[in-house]
């Protein structure tokens, strides 16, 4: 039972419909449905402030556009209401203002002649002020007068200064260096030093003597140098008179200290290159080159200390070694200087079948520029007169002139000579280039002289290639001894070492090593056929002697006596030229065929494997004996296949061959000449040659397995004729073996890869190929076997019916024809299904998966069913 509250049933009484809920909720939504009130525009009362009455031009329009909810006659009243209140407070201004506007015109009276009271004495004043102006400005123009007459006067005390400078510094110069001045007559209490020994004095005073001509030389150059910058300062503006009167005589300055300097320089190289010196005395004569050196650098003379060098120290060697006969005369030992370190004689090796790339420092060191002592490596003389004579250079080099570009070099560096990335010739270079104008430049010019028409004889490859290989070696050797990385860059740069390398006519060199490469190939693939040859008793792998020619060639060109760095890339081309010749030689030399693998021989008359597809049933009707049983035919098929099996196994054996000729030598040579994406280029387009060649190979198998396939199937002819000889046979007893056709369906793939005989033509393809031309040629006789199988049931089909059709002949044996036809078809299944396993049998052998065939499960399926079997029947019978 529900109970209710009394209060809640005493509602519900009152009000049983809740109107007083209803109206509430009603009156709520009205609340909430209400929209705020919309506040209508409020337009100011017109004031003074108003935006369109203080603008410079009223614009009416804009004005009557602001009042648009206004209306023309509330706009008229509120005009006239702003023009009211507009009058009354002009006429308050007025009378606020009145008194003072009255009394205006009588404050005034009286100024006038006030005014030109004070005027008088005004002109006075501006008279005066005038005059003081103009009395201060002829005091300025004074004052500023003299100012630049004493600055005049002070430059020219400082010029006439500058002047004496010079003149005391010449009057010096020729005191120092004897020299008889025009005007002033030697001053007997100048004591200078002679530069020439008078005869008489001790050993010990010419060494001191010697010693103190380099330091008096040192400070004639420091005096000198002076003199040049104040000569220069003085005809920095204008062309100094007294200086043009006395360079006659500063130019002789200069020339006689040139002259005593090469003359000590000279005397000092020379007694270092006799090497009759004690080490005491070697290391003053050291000291005096190092001063001689200095000054030659300060007076910036660097060309004069190298023709010293040129004319004292090396061009009489150069004269004694290098000269027409040098390459067959005896060279006596070179004997260095002692005490000398003794060391092994580190000879270039001559074993690498990798030149070394040239004009670039030995490697084997890690910074030959930091030992000034190091010896340069010598070349291998065994049997090179050429490398005899460079190294009789170098030691010379080494013993006289190595010290003399070390110091030299520690100069240049030592005054920020050092060029700092850029790269002089050596001939207009700031600062010492010993090795590239002296060094080189002395033995470069007598090598392409003396030497010219035997050293660079492009003529005689095989000498040339040696020479050049020797000079190579020679020339980095040389830069092995470089005192500093930037003068072996000088050197490479310098005019004669251009010069010298273009001597060499390396593409007249390359013409003649084309031309033997070619022409030895060209005579090998125009003696030979594309047949099979007995090459591999030359110790080369491949079938054809044409192929062995190929790939001698091709090394010919990266061989160690015939490749040079220089020609890499024409080399290169080379040999990407000869692999394309062998393809035009291939496809010149091969018997006509299609290309396309789809498409059959022109001499085939059965299906191929390409043409049948495996789930095909239906029977061709048996024609007459192709052309390819013909012994002309069967000759040219073994012709086709001796060509395409040599074919392909030379162009397989040589792509291989050259993929690893690529990574074990060629691409180490051609690394260090090319950048990574040149080297890169070059492996793109050997791999579009190589692939170019091996083009050739899908179209000759499909050659291969068409004349097998064509081969095999021609051995299934007499499974047609399978019924007719069991009838025929007077033994009906089962069969127990395979029919004899069996073993010989599969007899062309064996004797093509010499399986029984090993001497086939495709012997070579055995491990490589065998299996799958096998699976090819057995799917394509498989489905050529189910067509034999499938014409022969047909035709037993039709027999049948045609028996049932005939009527019935009276015998006293009138169950035996019946029985006779349903063993001869047992015994024809059981011989299909022995044949069709020993066909399996000899595929596997072959390398063939049998039992993933699905053709070849057909073929069996086919062979264990019955002759009159109801599917089958009806399989035969809906087949095309």
């Amino acid at each position: 039972m529900d109970l209710q509250s009394p209060i809640a049933t005493s509602s519900t009484s009152r009000d049983p419909f809740e109107l007083e809920r209803l109206a509430d909720e009603l009156e709520a939504r009205e609340h909430s449905l209400d929209t705020p009130p919309h506040d209508l525009p409020l337009y100011p009362p017109l004031a003074h402030s108003n935006p369109f009455f203080t603008a410079s031009t009223f614009n009416v329009e804009e004005f009557l556009l602001s009042r648009v909810h206004t209306s023309l006659p509330d706009l008229r009243a509120e005009l006239r209401d702003y023009l009211a209140v507009l009058k009354e407070e002009l006429v308050q201004l007025i009378n606020d203002d009145y008194e003072a506007f009255i009394s205006l015109s009588t404050d005034l009276r009286g100024e006038g002649a006030r005014l030109e009271r004070l005027k008088w004495p005004l002109g006075d004043l501006k008279s005066q002020i005038l005059e003081s102006r103009r009395e201060l400005s002829l005091v300025q123009d004074a004052i500023q007068s003299k100012l630049k007459k004493r600055s005049s006067l002070r430059d020219e005390k400082t010029y006439l200064h500058l002047l004496l400078k010079i003149s005391e510094s010449v009057v010096r110069l020729e005191s120092l260096l004897l020299i008889a001045s025009p005007d002033v007559p030697p001053s007997p209490d100048i004591r200078t030093l002679p530069l020439k020994s008078t005869g008489g004095p001790t050993e010990d005073s010419d060494d001191r003597l010697r010693g103190n001509r380099a330091k008096h030389l040192v400070r004639v150059a420091a005096e000198y140098t002076q003199l040049l910058y104040h000569v220069s300062k003085a005809q920095a503006d204008t062309r100094s008179a007294f200086v043009d009167e006395i360079q006659w005589r500063i130019s002789r300055v200069q020339s006689t200290l040139s002259s005593d300097l090469d003359h000590l320089f000279s005397d000092t190289v020379i007694m270092l290159s006799t090497g009759k010196l004690t080490d005491i005395d070697k290391t003053k004569r050291l000291a005096d080159l190092t001063e001689c050196l200095r000054t030659y650098d300060a007076l910036q003379l660097w060309r004069d200390a190298e023709d010293v060098l040129r004319r004292d120290v090396l061009r009489g060697f150069v004269k004694k070694t290098i000269f027409p006969g040098a390459l067959h005369a005896l060279h006596s030992p070179f004997i260095p200087q002692t005490p000398f370190p003794i060391r092994e004689n580190t000879a270039v090796p001559d074993t690498a079948r990798t030149p070394h790339a040239p004009f670039t420092s030995f490697a084997s060191r890690t910074n030959p520029f930091d030992a000034a002592l190091a010896a340069a490596p010598r070349l291998d003389d065994t049997d090179n007169p050429l490398a005899v004579l460079y190294n009789s250079i170098l030691a010379f080099i080494e013993r006289d002139l190595k010290r003399i570009m070390d110091v030299a070099e520690r100069i240049g560096a030592r005054i920020g000579q050092e060029a700092d990335g850029g790269v002089d010739n050596g001939v207009n270079a700031m600062g010492f280039e010993i090795l590239a104008n002296v060094v080189w430049a002395e033995i470069a010019r007598a090598l392409m002289d003396e030497l010219g028409s035997t050293l660079f004889a492009a003529g005689r490859p095989d000498e040339f290639r040696k020479n050049h290989e020797t000079t190579q070696s020679f020339i980095r050797s040389l830069q092995y001894l470089a005192p500093s990385a930037r003068a072996t860059r000088t050197m490479a740069t310098h005019p004669t070492f251009l010069a010298f390398e273009r001597r060499w006519q390396l593409p007249v060199y390359f013409q003649l090593r084309w031309k033997e490469i070619v022409t030895r190939l060209e005579d090998s693939l125009s003696m030979s056929k594309l047949e099979p040859e007995s090459s591999s008793k030359k110790g080369l792998p491949y079938v054809m002697s044409s192929s062995a020619a190929v790939w001698s060639a091709m090394m010919t060109c990266w061989d160690r006596n015939v490749y040079v760095a220089q020609l890499a890339h024409r080399f290169w081309k080379l040999m990407l030229q000869i692999l394309s010749r062998y393809r035009t030689w291939i496809e010149s030399g091969l018997t006509p065929f299609p290309l396309d693998p789809s498409k059959p021989l022109p001499n085939e008359k059965l299906l191929t494997s390409g043409d049948t597809p495996k789930g095909v049933s239906r029977a061709s009707t048996p024609g007459p004996q192709a052309e390819g049983s013909s012994s002309e035919s069967t000759a040219a098929d073994d012709a086709l296949l001796r060509q395409s099996a040599a074919v392909i196994a030379d162009v397989r054996l040589l792509e291989s061959q050259t993929w690893a000729l690529w990574h074990d030598e060629v691409s180490p040579m051609l690394a260090p000449l090319f950048a990574e994406e040149e080297t890169l280029s070059e492996h793109v387009q050997a791999e579009a040659v190589l692939q170019n060649l091996t083009a050739l190979i899908p179209p000759l198998s499909s050659q291969i397995i068409n004349i097998l396939t064509r081969r095999a199937s021609d051995a299934l002819q007499p499974v047609r004729s399978m019924p007719v000889q069991f009838r025929a046979m007077s033994n009906k007893r089962p069969p127990s073996e395979p029919s004899f056709f069996v073993a010989g369906v599969l007899r062309p793939v064996r004797a093509f890869f010499g399986v029984e005989s090993g001497g086939g033509s495709g012997a070579s393809l055995k491990e490589d190929l065998m299996r799958p031309y096998a699976e090819e040629v057995f799917e394509a006789v498989v489905q050529k076997y189910v067509l034999h199988v499938t014409a022969m049931r047909k035709k037993e089909e039709s027999l049948r019916k045609l028996k049932k059709g005939k009527k019935p002949a009276f015998s006293l044996f009138g169950g035996a024809p019946k029985e006779d036809d349903g063993r001869d078809e047992e015994r024809i299944r059981q011989q299909m299904v022995l044949d069709v396993e020993a066909f399996g049998k000899d595929a596997e052998e072959l390398g063939v998966d049998v039992q993933g065939s699905a053709g070849f499960k057909s073929l069996h399926e086919m062979a264990i069913a019955p002759l009159n079997d109801g599917e089958l029947k009806e399989s035969l019978r809906l087949s095309p």
